[in-house]
């Protein structure tokens, strides 16, 4: 497993610059093994950063490892287990559990399958599990998965960093306590769960998109996490809505270059310098609009990534086809009724109409009640 060791100081730093990447790329795959070997969130966490150290004073002398990656886990997975050991002297539930993970426990070839990418879908699905408040989701969904530290995420959602580390702790402590599953659902409940993913991912994506708190209107990282998360779910989970979040992420991502100003200051959709768009993102995000549509089990998420193509695909505020983003309107209120969107409707109905029309719809809403109630909630 071990390539040609390092002989001189070059060497060294070339094997710390590889730790370094390593960690970067392949830290969160490692950590989502640990945890379904381990059965513990915070001992996965230590074994993790316990098999890097040793990587950093190992590596230099026994050279880099043929697969690094498998060389973590099982380190990691071995440090795991000799901590329980020392534990298991002072606690005779902690000496099972060493019991249990023994070396016998698991051959080699479990942690170096490709196949335990199927991990990190597990760790997303217990991190959005239903039984979590939705905060507590977003918190631990972004700590485990995307690896932002506390401070990263209560900069985006929270006052504090104890109050986000509190919601963390409590969420794996209702995870050990309820016993939730290590796994990805039965195909017969994906659908409820499959849910609850998308809406932590898009609900990063927004607040990377538009924030909500800090000095910049915008948060690249969190966006850029969140695509990270829509394409993770593409390649282990290729439905037809998870194609669409995606889509629908990358569609309004390529408008990021030119929605803000300067001074910081946002620029209205119709305002904006289209040639700055980011062609390959829309290219890519329409595409997965027309995979998705094809499948005919779309739902919300797709459609509105249909309507973001639309306006991508004008090569004007002008040439906008009104029409058929009315026509994807008019679908999407069916699917998910809101005041939302017969609002965009509406608006929609006025530039393909005229004035009077959207004014007619805006009416109706208005008279239903149902827009002001969504303000006040």
């Amino acid at each position: 497993m071990s390539g040609q060791p390092p002989t001189g100081g070059e060497s060294v730093d070339r094997v710390r610059a590889t730790v370094d990447a390593v960690y970067r790329s392949d830290s969160r795959r490692v950590l989502a093994t640990l945890i379904r070997l381990l059965g513990d969130f915070e001992l996965a966490e230590e074994a993790l950063h316990d098999a890097f150290a040793a990587a950093v004073q190992q590596w230099p002398h026994d050279g880099i490892p043929a697969n690094p990656r498998a060389w973590l886990v099982s380190t990691g997975r071995f440090k795991a287990i000799d901590t329980l050991r020392r534990r298991a002297r002072f606690d005779a539930s902690v000496a099972e559990l060493a019991q249990r993970l023994g070396p016998e426990s698991a051959a080699p070839a479990d942690w170096e399958n490709e196949g335990l990418e199927d991990d990190r879908l597990r760790l997303i699905f217990v991190c959005c599990h239903p039984a979590l408040p939705p905060e507590a989701r977003v918190a631990l969904t972004l700590r485990e998965v995307c690896g932002l530290t506390t401070e990263e995420i209560a900069r985006a959602f929270l006052p504090a960093a104890p109050t986000v580390a509190q919601r963390i702790v409590r969420a794996k402590a209702k995870i050990r306590d309820a016993r939730i599953p290590y796994e990805v659902p039965l195909r017969a409940d994906l659908p409820e769960r499959i849910d609850t993913v998308l809406q932590v991912v898009y609900l990063v994506y927004n607040e990377g998109y538009s924030a909500s708190s800090g000095v910049c209107v915008t948060r690249s990282d969190l966006a850029e996490g969140a695509i990270r998360l829509g394409r993770l779910l593409m390649e282990l989970l290729p439905e037809p809505e998870v194609m669409g979040l995606l889509a629908l992420m990358l569609l309004h991502e390529s408008r990021r270059a030119p929605r803000t100003s300067r001074e910081g200051d946002l620029i209205l959709l119709d305002d904006q310098d289209r040639s700055l768009w980011d062609r390959d993102q829309i290219a890519e995000g329409s595409a997965l609009v027309e995979r998705a549509l094809a499948s005919r089990r779309f739902g919300p998420y797709t459609l509105q990534a249909a309507i973001a193509a639309v306006h991508a695909q004008a090569p004007t505020a002008a040439l906008t086809d009104w029409a058929q983003i009315a026509a994807l309107y008019s679908v999407l209120g069916r699917v998910e009724p809101s005041p939302v969107v017969e609002l965009n409707r509406a608006v929609a109905v006025a530039m393909r109409d005229g004035p009077l029309a959207g004014l007619a719809l805006i009416d109706a809403i208005l008279d239903g009640s149902s827009l002001s109630r969504s303000r006040a909630e």
